[in-house]
């Protein structure tokens, strides 16, 4: 690999203040060690000095200051185990980036070696609990160098073990010796700072230096291979890195398609958690309970598992406004309606981002509109201004992108009836195994009590410590059987909140620089372009489908589109009217319109889970001047293309709003009320009265008298041939 034009085969990483964060721990228990056996705090310009030396060194520089009776070697035992056990009980801390980073490496070819100061025995118990092990192919240690750093024999010898001239060696030092033990073999040096600085002459040896991890991977991230869009059935990767993201609005699309964005990320490492914001109170329970959920695909009868889940309540703001300064990327799926209400919530999330000088936030917007980030942008504007001058409100909006998206999945909500039965039935069955296997279980947790001394010195004299161990018997494995069939039960106790179809890609625009690393999304230069496609091609045709296949008597998407006389009519609205229009203005487009209609007509054939009531609701917003269904007409005609099916549609969404308006589809009982005033479907297409808090955008009678007069003719028929259902 080329870093810096410069050929590197291998890495070689210090450990302590490299790769984890335990010098700040390593000082707090040599501190107490040195208070217990010697009843003094060792001083920390003694600590500091020590950093990156190896033990026999900080030996002689602590007896010079505290002379030759100092007991270094049992006070560093001592704080070896009192660090040890730390580790045990709270895990080892590790660096930010640093999964990501021995990921890209591992999997672009590099070696790896560990070069520490520590003893093998520490090393090893470290690298293991973190998880990290399984990276290096090599390690060097402390106790196998006769020289400690700043000698650089250490960085030798793992070169050698490797193979490698250490010239073609990237070297990750936190330390001031560190870094000249790195320099004084010939390697490169990596400085990542810790606790404590280098001087600028030692600084200067480094080849490159960054205040974290992070920084360094930012910079190799463009040099490494970039995996394509996933299979269905790739799982997640392995690690996770100290990311979090966030979904506000964890409904269908949040819960069900974001979260798997998400989870695949770089393909790398994936988010430690995914926060995810919803007002319902039983899916909050139900997926904090059990810590994570599947998603059916029904085309495949395959689920998938999205884990380290956490719902909070969307109306508790400072939970969301947590969620915005935590997160390094945040999905919106909400509604305009619930934009409006959250954007006081947003902007003080963001402004709190940019008073505390944190990176600029990716904000995926998910909404079914042309141009949602202008939309999102000014009424997140609008609410700084409330809360903050002029000029700070401008610099957290330029602190912040709003990438604008394309979905091209179909997601439902499992209705949550289901869900609890189902839950139920996994608990009944984890009951049962319980009971069953609750015997064996008792017998493998008996063990024995092992008493030991520990030896140490306090005050010149020896004292003894007697701890308890607890000695299990491993040698019945029958009672292994049984734990390893309880933890499967464990395991298998799972919920399935959404159906969904197994399109992979979500198209973003080329607004923030994080897109383009993550694996399940598609950049897009011209994502306007895009969204108009989707827009026309899909949204108008779906709430067709959902509309004749309601008047036909289905109540399904999927049951109506197995009659040949509804797939008939999308094939011909998508085919024949709107596809040649958008391929006259979009040429470039030409692969994803081929792809979107064939991915939508066989979603569609398999939806039955998805509700015509649904797909069909808000009939007014569907039907206004230049959107959707009527957005697609005015296309089609400006070329010249016959919109005899799309003037079908809208027929169909007048004599459905006539026949299926109930109290809880407004929209339809509006489009109702209009048509009942004189019976004529113009006073529907041109009204111009409130809708949603503004003034709706109904066709002009006189421009399009000709196109009002051949829908008239068409509802007309089919008011007569299309018979009333009575369910």
């Amino acid at each position: 690999m080329i870093f810096e034009n410069k050929i590197f085969e291998a890495a070689i990483f210090d450990m302590d203040g490299t790769m984890f964060d335990t010098e700040k721990l390593r000082f707090k228990m040599l501190k107490e060690a040195s208070y217990e056996l010697y009843n003094e705090e060792i001083l920390d310009s003694i600590l500091f000095d020590s950093l990156g030396i190896s033990a026999v060194n900080g030996e002689i520089l602590a007896k010079k200051y505290y002379g030759e009776e100092y007991p270094y070697k049992e006070i560093r035992e001592r704080a070896d185990n009192l660090e040890r056990q730390y580790v045990r009980e709270n895990g080892v801390p590790v660096k930010d980036g640093l999964y990501n980073l021995l990921e890209r490496l591992k999997k672009n070819h590099i070696f790896i070696a560990l070069a520490t100061s520590s003893r093998r025995e520490i090393a090893e118990e470290y690298l293991i609990r973190a998880k990290v092990l399984r990276y290096f192919d090599i390690l060097v240690c402390g106790d196998e160098v006769e020289n400690g750093k700043p000698d650089p024999e250490i960085f030798i010898k793992a070169a050698s073990e490797l193979s490698c001239d250490p010239s073609n060696c990237l070297i990750f030092e936190d330390s001031e010796n560190g870094i000249l033990a790195a320099s004084a073999s010939g390697g490169m040096p990596i400085f990542i700072k810790d606790i404590k600085d280098i001087s600028e002459s030692t600084k200067k040896l480094a080849f490159k230096s960054y205040h974290d991890i992070s920084g360094f991977v930012e910079d190799i991230i463009p040099l490494t291979h970039k995996f394509p869009v996933p299979d269905l059935n790739e799982q997640f990767p392995f690690s996770q890195d100290h990311i979090i993201a966030g979904i506000h609005g964890f409904g269908a699309i949040g819960g069900g398609y974001l979260a798997q964005i998400f989870s695949h990320w770089d393909g790398y490492t994936r988010p430690y958690q995914i926060i995810g914001a919803t007002r319902n109170e039983a899916l909050r329970q139900v997926v904090n309970s059990i810590g994570k959920y599947s998603i059916k695909f029904e085309s495949l009868a395959y689920f998938q598992t999205i884990e380290d889940i956490h719902l909070i309540d969307i109306q508790d703001n400072e939970e969301v406004i947590k969620m915005y300064e935590v997160s390094k990327i945040i999905g919106i799926s909400l509604p305009e309606s619930a934009i409006r209400l959250q954007a006081n919530v947003i902007a003080k999330g963001l402004l709190n981002r940019y008073e505390k000088e944190l990176e600029p936030l990716t904000i995926l917007i998910i909404m079914n509109k042309i141009n949602p980030g202008r939309f999102v942008r000014t009424h997140v504007m609008n609410a700084l201004k409330t809360i903050t001058d002029e000029k700070t409100a401008t610099a957290v909006i330029k602190n912040t992108y709003f990438c604008e998206t394309v979905v091209n999945r179909m997601v439902s909500a499992i209705p949550y009836e289901v869900i609890i039965e189902k839950l139920q039935n996994n608990i009944q069955n984890l009951h049962r195994n319980i009971f069953q296997y609750s015997d064996d279980l008792k017998k493998l947790f008996e063990f024995s009590q092992v008493y030991h001394d520990d030896e140490y010195l306090k005050n010149g004299k020896r004292r003894k410590k007697r701890t308890k161990n607890a000695i299990y018997d491993i040698s019945n494995f029958e009672n292994f059987y049984a734990v390893s069939k309880f933890a499967n039960e464990l395991t298998d106790l799972n919920v399935t909140l959404f159906s969904s179809e197994p399109d992979m890609p979500l198209f973003a625009s080329n607004s923030s620089p994080l897109l383009s690393t993550l694996r399940q999304i598609v950049v897009i230069d011209d994502i306007k372009s895009m969204q108009e496609i989707k827009n026309k091609l899909s949204n108008g045709t779906h709430a067709i489908i959902a509309w004749y296949s309601r008047l036909l008597g289905y109540n399904s998407i999927g049951q109506g589109m197995g009659d040949i006389r509804v797939e008939k009519l999308a094939l011909n609205i998508m085919k024949s009217e709107i596809k040649p229009a958008l391929l006259i203005e979009n040429p470039d487009f030409q692969k994803y319109i081929t792809s979107f209609i064939t991915n939508f007509i066989k979603r569609c054939r398999i939806s039955f889970n998805d509700k015509c009531s649904r797909v069909g609701r808000d009939p007014l917003r569907k039907l206004q001047n230049g959107e959707r269904i009527i957005g697609a007409i005015q296309l089609a005609q400006k070329y010249q293309i016959s919109t005899k099916n799309l003037e079908f549609g809208v027929a169909c969404a007048i004599l459905y709003s006539i026949r299926f308006a109930t109290g809880n589809n407004t929209e339809a009982g509006k489009v109702k009320e209009l048509y009942e005033k004189n019976h004529t479907v113009a006073d529907i297409l041109t009204y111009s009265g409130d809708y949603n808090k503004s003034k709706y955008p109904g066709l002009d009678l006189e421009q399009n008298r000709e196109l009002i007069d051949r829908i008239q003719e068409i509802f007309n028929r089919i008011e007569v041939e299309i018979p009333i259902i009575i369910d």
